[in-house]
């Protein structure tokens, strides 16, 4: 039986004033040589988001997520930390939503009250979840993995011994980017257990003959994969193949990481005013000052390791991990690694719906949380009638 104990956070002081001494202490590089951010992060843009950190709120943040009910538990003998809220209503289904990088749990804060408590915020009574959101092991306050073999299959695992721990046999699956990954996983490992799954970046790839048979659109989506892995990837490759020599630089320069991990909360959003401007400057800050404070650089790094070795090769291969269980997929424009509903469709066996939108990006939870609310509710309502049929 899981131990699960309640888990309020609060950095020491001291932590506060390193940081501010660090920040006052930054060594930056000259001007990038060309007019936009081809060669990385631009200067101006990085001294930007230094000064916003020194007026950073940190205790603020603290005082919102302690009014989160937060727990850690030990989990294949890591400590992993989680949000957990149940709703008021008697016919809320469980959820359990996943993250990834370069984002955490803090993706999903917007949209808690309205998933749990949907009748308070203008829905209705059917469309209430019971919602478990932990920190992928190295990320937040879950503890860092001190061996090798944390990679998707083996945290899917962990998640479903973390939602037996808290009585819910089966319950529904979300996530984008990592969390993509794990909840995949979950659906192909335990797929009794996941009556539904609901992705934003479902993880599917072309066949070679699907280079020449594609419409104008596909064409369209393989040129900017093909792009992002040429000219966007270097991140990955990095983190994919030597995260400690880069975890030394997030884990010591307050600068190094923000820029880091600033690039892509960027790069990967819909920044268009239409679109509501992408991750705002006060979501980037949180998170990365939860990536600081908890001195978790390395750590999600690493991640990347462990996925290179552990991921697919190849299509073909991807095919091979078929998934049966209901799957809704919603699909966001300024994702950089877009994927075609008939790729989808030869690994994800049941699609019930492939809904496209009109903008927003990687990060839907802080980009677009009503959409995403108003996603995982239609993703799910299959799964409430079956489940009432059940009881």
């Amino acid at each position: 039986m899981l131990q699960i104990a309640p888990f309020p956070i609060s950095i020491p002081e001291h932590d506060l004033d390193d940081l501010h001494r660090r920040l006052d202490l930054t060594r930056i590089p000259e001007p990038e040589t060309v007019p936009d951010a081809t060669q990385g992060i631009e200067l101006d843009r990085l001294k930007a988001l230094l000064n916003a950190w020194r007026q950073h709120d940190w205790r603020g943040l603290e005082e919102r997520w302690n009014a989160i009910p937060h727990y850690r538990t030990q989990l294949s003998g890591l400590n992993i930390a989680f949000w957990h809220l149940c709703s008021p209503e008697r016919s809320a289904i469980p959820v359990l939503l996943t993250h990834g990088w370069p984002g955490s749990v803090l993706e999903f804060e917007k949209i808690l009250g309205p998933l749990t408590d949907p009748v308070a915020h203008g829905g209705s009574a059917e469309d209430a979840f019971h919602v478990v959101i932990p920190s992928i092991p190295g990320f937040g306050f879950s503890d860092r993995p001190r061996e090798r073999g944390w990679n998707p299959s083996r945290t899917a695992l962990a998640w479903a011994e973390l939602m037996s721990g808290l009585g819910y046999e089966r319950f529904g699956a979300h996530g984008g980017d990592w969390g993509a990954f794990i909840s995949i996983e979950l659906a192909r490992l335990v797929p009794d257990r996941v009556f539904g799954l609901h992705l934003t970046m479902p993880l599917a790839s072309p066949l070679p003959d699907d280079q020449i048979s594609a419409d104008d659109k596909e064409k369209r989506m393989i040129e900017k994969r093909g792009q992002f892995l040429m000219d966007g990837y270097g991140f990955g490759m990095i983190q994919g193949t030597r995260p400690q020599t880069l975890g030394y630089s997030l884990l010591d320069s307050p600068a190094g990481l923000a820029a880091w991990l600033g690039e892509k909360l960027v790069a990967f959003a819909d920044t268009r005013s239409e679109a509501g401007g992408g991750v705002s400057l006060a979501q980037q800050l949180d998170n990365i000052a939860l990536y600081w404070f908890t001195g978790t650089g390395a750590s999600t790094a690493r991640w990347y390791w462990e996925a290179m070795r552990w991921r697919p090769r190849s299509a073909e291969e991807e095919n091979a991990r078929p998934v049966t269980v209901p799957t809704a997929c919603t699909l966001f424009p300024a994702e950089p690694y877009p994927i075609a509903r008939r790729w989808a469709e030869r690994r994800f066996h049941n699609l019930i719906s492939w809904n496209e939108m009109s903008r927003g990006g990687h990060y839907p939870g802080w980009e677009q949380p009503n959409i995403l609310v108003t996603e995982l509710r239609s993703a799910f309502r299959h799964a409430r009638s079956s489940l009432k049929g059940e009881a």
